[in-house]
């Protein structure tokens, strides 16, 4: 049986995914999108769905790092200077 998977495109659509949700949650959510993706990581990790976790902690990730891209600061002290 031939299979139609091609090396690396999961890894590039789990990317484009990420992206598009850590805009989507940048823009509904400001700066506190990060603690929102951990969140559902956290919610995914209780009920024992290892690979949503880990996409959710991506997101995280990349939330931090793009907001480290923008401002040069790190989320979690922007967030705690806004409250």
């Amino acid at each position: 049986m031939e299979t139609n998977w091609k090396s690396g495109e999961a890894a590039d659509e789990s990317a484009c995914e990420h992206e598009c949700m850590a805009a989507t949650l940048e823009a509904q959510h400001g700066i506190y999108a990060a603690e929102v993706a951990d969140f559902f990581s956290s919610l995914h990790h209780r009920q024992g769905n290892a690979v949503r976790a880990l996409a959710w902690a991506g997101v995280a990730n990349l939330v931090r790092r793009r907001a480290r891209e923008r401002t040069g600061q790190d989320i979690q002290t922007t967030a705690l200077l806004a409250s």
